[in-house]
């Protein structure tokens, strides 16, 4: 485009002494928001990797393990271009929330590799078997995070269009790594990783903190208090800290932009004279760089009635100045002109996809726009700040016709109504006759008789009448000058006049729907004529619609991963103990978005919902370790206490591990600033919100719920991951 308009700029328009320049580009925020994402990313490798290094303490030990970064990232470049996807903010925010999760299954078959060196293999042997002995588990924590996302993928409408990418990157990210894990990183390691330099010098530290939490639950009293508590109390303050819904993120561009209401009836010489004239010249010293902030490029766009100005600036710090300024100073003081200004959203068109229809119904036209005016006013005074529009306009002030017919002269003459409506209709915008095919293309044949310029020339036209009279079309009906509405608006068969309001930013869309219900749908119901009717449309039904389907597939996730760990256990019991730590995880997220809105405002909009589903698949891998870890050492012949206390012991270093990678990985995200980090900063919360939840609480909670009852002697291969006998990774 940019190339077409240079050439149109050099060439014919050159010649005709016109120029030309591009006043809208989205690319322009696009590539800055794609660069933050970038930044974010490379930040989030060095954090994960960092934290890597300070477990293990070994660079050998760190950048092994590291490789699965690289690879597994630009491995997902590849399918992603196969798979015909682009690279945009969304799919490159999967990525760089993959960073930690790409190591998970590189840390289990390194330290597991190193085990079995310590204990004398050979390196050969050691890489191979470690590998094989671990590779049930990773099949089965990956398994879990991917079949989570989908539903995800399966979404339709908006939330479909902007988060299947999001989805599908960091499912291939995940399953790239874990092949990764399984190929190259034994190859590698047998050789490379020496026994001594990750001996576990804080060795105590961790089997102090597993006998610290066999203590927590060492009587039944402790466990059932910890059980019920852990259990209970997530639920009660989820559900008491639960954030407001939205639907989208208001994601602001560095534009402003401005709907116009010209006076009703006004011509294009009249508009461009009284208004366009005066808000050009408001706007020149601006543009000129006279005054500050100076804009970089600006659009007026009208059309009858109304019309829009887009407005961007030099220093993109700025927009919010001008807004300001095109608001309180550009658009005042015009007669029956009415404007309003706003940063521009990247998201949906002018109110950014969160605008709130109010459809009044009511067949008395008088009624209803008094209805509406009555509405207009009360939810302006509602959102102070907010734009609240009606369409069509409730002044009834458009200069139109009125023809009524006389009946009695039509049946004299022997014409009837409809006739006289075709007579009509030829004379104004003409009568379509039928459709003309040239081989090509279709065209419209319409009769059109000469124009007129005044009511009393349409009214002495002649008419031919069936009795073969020739008489003016005054004698037949009667022409009245009136005015009336610009436009009649029907939903559902209904006239309707929809009162539409964008609410401001720090309002959630869910808290202005409640408030326009409750404080303001009583006086339009009072005030409409007694056929009156009210419904909702806009981004109100839009968000019903998507709770609706966010609700279904976090249900339908939810039951896949039931399932798939069922299927993974062969033990229905097991799957529960797993899914019953899910809760500890939604509780750390809700709490993780009501300490973000301390800072800035951040509602539960789709992408933040989204962020809860994959957590489904992330917070159960810790569950799942532990879980298998005690079955097995049962198997082994332990004790039920000493079986939990062992897996503890094993597993606390890498779920660590693995846990805080992810976190790290994700928190440029959440806590950097940038152009569309609203983008992903409530997704970000509530996945590190969660994950750190539950790394905590599940380790509380989990020995509690295994410790619950009497050993049953288990049998070999009863569990659905059998062969992998150990998973003793080191601890």
């Amino acid at each position: 485009v940019k190339d077409a308009v240079a050439e149109l700029r050099e060439g014919p328009l050159a010649d005709a002494g016109l120029d030309i320049q591009q006043s809208f580009d989205a690319s322009v925020f696009i590539n800055r928001a794609v660069g933050m994402v970038r930044m974010n990313l490379l930040l989030g490798v060095l954090l994960a990797v960092g934290v890597l290094w300070w477990f293990l303490r070994d660079t050998r030990a760190t950048l092994l393990i590291a490789t699965s970064i690289p690879i597994s990232l630009l491995s997902t470049f590849i399918v992603l271009g196969l798979t015909g996807r682009s690279l945009n903010v969304i799919s490159l925010a999967g990525l760089a929330f993959a960073v930690g999760m790409v190591l998970d299954a590189a840390i289990v078959v390194s330290e597991n590799i190193v085990r079995l060196r310590e204990r004398g293999e050979i390196p050969t042997l050691a890489a191979l078997s470690g590998t094989r002995q671990v590779k049930g588990a990773l099949l089965a924590s990956t398994a879990t995070t991917v079949a989570i996302f989908l539903p995800v993928l399966f979404l339709e409408d908006v939330e479909g269009q902007l988060f299947a990418d999001l989805a599908l990157t960091i499912a291939i990210a995940v399953c790239i790594s874990l092949m990764v894990a399984l190929t190259v990183l034994p190859t590698v390691a047998g050789s490379w990783l020496k026994p001594k330099k990750l001996t576990r010098e804080h060795a105590s530290r961790w089997a102090g903190l597993a006998a610290w939490l066999m203590k927590a639950s060492a009587t039944g009293k402790r466990r059932l208090i910890l059980i019920s508590s852990l259990l209970t109390a997530p639920l009660l303050i989820t559900w008491m800290l639960f954030p407001q819904l939205d639907y989208l993120p208001p994601v602001k561009r560095d534009a402003v932009d401005a709907f116009l209401q010209f006076p009703p009836g006004s011509n294009i010489e009249t508009n461009e004279r009284e208004v366009i004239s005066k808000l050009v010249t408001r706007l020149q010293p601006y543009m000129d760089g006279v005054k500050e902030p100076a804009l970089k490029n600006y659009y007026i766009l009208t059309w009858p009635g109304g019309g829009t100005i887009g407005a961007r600036v030099l220093d993109q710090s700025r927009v919010k100045d001008l807004e300001t300024i095109i608001r309180n100073e550009v658009m005042v003081g015009i007669p029956d002109f009415r404007g309003f200004a706003q940063q521009g959203n990247l998201f949906g068109g002018f109110g950014g996809g969160r605008d709130i229809a109010v459809h009044l119904q009511s067949a008395d036209q008088e009624g209803l726009y008094a209805a509406a005016a009555q509405g207009q006013q009360q939810l302006m005074e509602s959102f102070p700040g907010a734009n609240v529009q009606t369409f069509p306009g409730i002044e009834l002030a458009s200069p139109e016709l009125r023809i009524v017919p006389d009946d009695e002269r039509i049946n004299e003459v022997g014409f009837d109504r409809n006739g006289v409506a075709t007579l009509v209709r030829t004379l104004g915008n003409g009568l379509w006759l039928g459709e003309y095919f040239n081989g090509e293309n279709r065209m419209d044949i319409i009769m059109r008789a000469e124009g007129w310029r005044t009511p009393e020339e349409l009214g002495t036209t002649p008419v031919m009448t069936p009795n073969g009279e020739v008489v003016p079309l005054g004698e037949l009906v009667t022409i009245e000058r009136a005015t009336g509405p610009g436009q009649v608006r029907r939903v559902n068969g209904r006239r309707t006049v929809s009162v539409n309001l964008s609410p401001p930013d720090n309002v959630s869309l869910e808290t202005a729907i409640a408030q326009v219900r409750n404080d303001v749908e009583p006086g339009l119901r009072a005030a409409l004529p007694a056929d009156g009717a009210i419904q909702y449309g806009g981004s109100a039904d839009s968000l019903s619609e998507a709770i609706g389907t966010m609700s279904r597939n976090f249900l339908m996730a939810l039951g896949i991963l039931f399932m798939l760990l069922a299927g993974l256990f062969r033990s229905l019991k097991d799957s529960a103990l797993v899914i019953m730590t899910i809760p500890l995880a939604g509780v750390g997220g809700v709490v993780a978005l009501q300490v973000l809105n301390l800072v800035t405002f951040q509602p539960m909009d789709l992408l933040t919902m989204i962020g809860f589903i994959i957590l489904l698949g992330l917070v159960v891998n810790n569950a799942i370790l532990l879980v298998d870890q005690t079955r097995r050492g049962e198997r082994e012949g332990l004790a039920r206490d000493e079986a939990v206390e062992n897996a503890l012991r094993i597993r606390l270093r890498p779920i660590f591990m693995s846990t805080l990678t992810s976190i790290f990985g994700m928190l440029p995200l959440l806590l950097l600033p940038g152009e569309g980090s609203v983008i992903y900063r409530g997704l970000a919360a509530s996945i590190v919100g969660g994950m750190a939840c539950s790394l905590f609480f599940t380790l509380l909670l989990l020995p509690s719920l295994l410790r619950l009852g009497k050993a049953k002697p288990v049998e070999a291969g009863s569990t659905g991951l059998e062969g992998n006998a150990a998973l003793e990774s080191v601890a």
